[in-house]
């Protein structure tokens, strides 16, 4: 029997049913049947969650998200995914609070980028997770670097991620906006890019960088369905 994944979700919407997809149709292509695991959702508030962010709320939101996933794991969800990277800020005060194991979307892109033998990657994400330093922490533990792109864009990609791709919006001049970034990282010695914002990937792939990306949104999704899968392991 599978094991039932706990999605905490509507951060954003896009993202969420992105997740889902993957999950259920990675099981298929694999299995060839539909036998796939039962996922629970949670959607929360997402302006909320925006509000306690630029307010820097944080203890509110790890509080609010903790209740939610034990909200899912009431309702019978064996393990849980943040399904965003930027609360991944409280990921640790999160899963102190919560009553089953959750897999961390950080740890899961650390372990792909070491697997690539990649030792300095670019890291693209909002404001939040391009200049606080829990992204950067986590891979520096797994021995990789970090570059993240010149502080004047950094409110450029935000304005991207929360006024376009988390409202279904995908506009040809943004995704050139994000090669040029890209490029940049490229120029200053990164091996690979991080797509660290799980809307990222809505717009961008792997033809628009001459590096490997790191669709955070698919390798937490995989790992999810793996974890599902399998007989043991924990969370972390």
């Amino acid at each position: 029997m599978h094991k039932k994944i706990g999605i905490l979700g509507g951060l954003s919407p896009e993202s969420t049913v992105a997740y889902y997809e993957y999950i259920t149709r990675s099981y298929v292509a694999r299995f060839g049947d539909c036998g796939y695991p039962e996922v629970l959702v949670y959607s929360v508030n997402f302006q909320q969650y925006m509000d306690w962010q630029r307010g820097n709320q944080w203890a509110e939101a790890a509080q609010a998200m903790a209740d939610s996933l034990n909200a899912l794991h009431a309702a019978g969800a064996d393990f849980g995914l943040i399904s965003t990277n930027t609360m991944h800020l409280v990921f640790d005060q999160v899963q102190a609070k919560v009553d089953m194991p959750l897999l961390s979307i950080v740890e899961t892109t650390a372990q792909a980028v070491g697997a690539a033998n990649i030792k300095t990657v670019g890291l693209l994400g909002s404001v939040f997770t391009m200049r606080e330093n829990f992204y950067r922490d986590g891979l520096k533990r797994a021995g990789i670097e970090t570059l993240v792109p010149e502080p004047a864009d950094h409110e450029r990609i935000n304005e991207i991620i929360f006024g376009e791709l988390c409202r279904g919006v995908r506009r040809p001049e943004s995704r050139r906006f994000f090669q040029t970034v890209m490029e940049g990282l490229c120029r200053r010695g990164a091996g690979g890019v991080i797509l660290g914002c799980t809307e990222i990937p809505l717009l961008v792939t792997q033809k628009d960088c001459r590096v490997p990306l790191f669709d955070t949104t698919a390798l937490h999704a995989q790992r999810a369905l793996d974890y599902a899968i399998s007989r043991g392991g924990n969370g972390r």
